[in-house]
């Protein structure tokens, strides 16, 4: 796959906003409300589903190797936090919501709803899973997995579907400034 420059910036600007999204958050036990999710969403509906998987590689790489720009900082060692498996379910759900909207006939709020909404559940499937083997086997916090169900989903499960929605109206609205405003670029590929 060849990339291009405009590409690259592109991948680049959200890998930091997703960045910017860990550091406004409100605390909850285990799983706090972030604003990383809105900008997986916006990856996953402008960019497609190549660049936006691109984009959250660069975000999960550039916090792995010790850029402390997880919401609890960075590193390799970050692996072993209880929430990791949301961050790996981001750059799933980034690809399979641009997947989706590029297969759209018609991108209304209710395909982009759709398409938001099977992503939070890939984000959520690879969380849970995650945070319920974490704890019961890494950190010897013994949880049951309706409990980690309850901490990694229904607590925070609200919020996300307010983003989601928002996400869905933004998105469906500044794709189609964009192609009213310069009909020649995609933004999309």
């Amino acid at each position: 796959m060849k990339i291009k420059t405009k590409d690259l910036v592109l991948a680049a600007l959200f890998a930091a906003l997703t960045a910017v999204g860990a550091f406004i958050r409100i605390p909850i036990p285990y799983v706090p409300f972030t604003l990383q999710v809105l900008f997986v969403f916006f990856a996953g509906s402008l960019l497609g589903s190549k660049l936006a998987l691109i984009s959250q590689l660069v975000y999960l790489g550039i916090g792995l190797i010790g850029v402390p720009i997880f919401t609890h900082g960075g590193g390799p060692a970050y692996i072993l936090q209880p929430t990791f498996g949301y961050l790996l379910g981001f750059a799933i759900a980034a690809y399979i919501i641009g997947k989706i909207i590029e297969n759209l006939k018609t991108q209304n709020f209710i395909n982009f709803f759709l398409a938001n909404l099977a992503g939070l559940a890939v984000v959520y499937l690879f969380g849970v899973i995650y945070l319920y083997l974490n704890l019961n086997f890494i950190t010897g916090t013994t949880i049951s997995l309706a409990k980690a169900i309850k901490i990694g989903l229904l607590l925070p499960i609200p919020g996300d579907l307010l983003l989601c929605i928002i996400a869905s109206l933004i998105s469906k609205k500044v794709l189609n400034q964009v192609r009213e405003a310069l009909p020649i670029i995609n933004i999309r590929n």
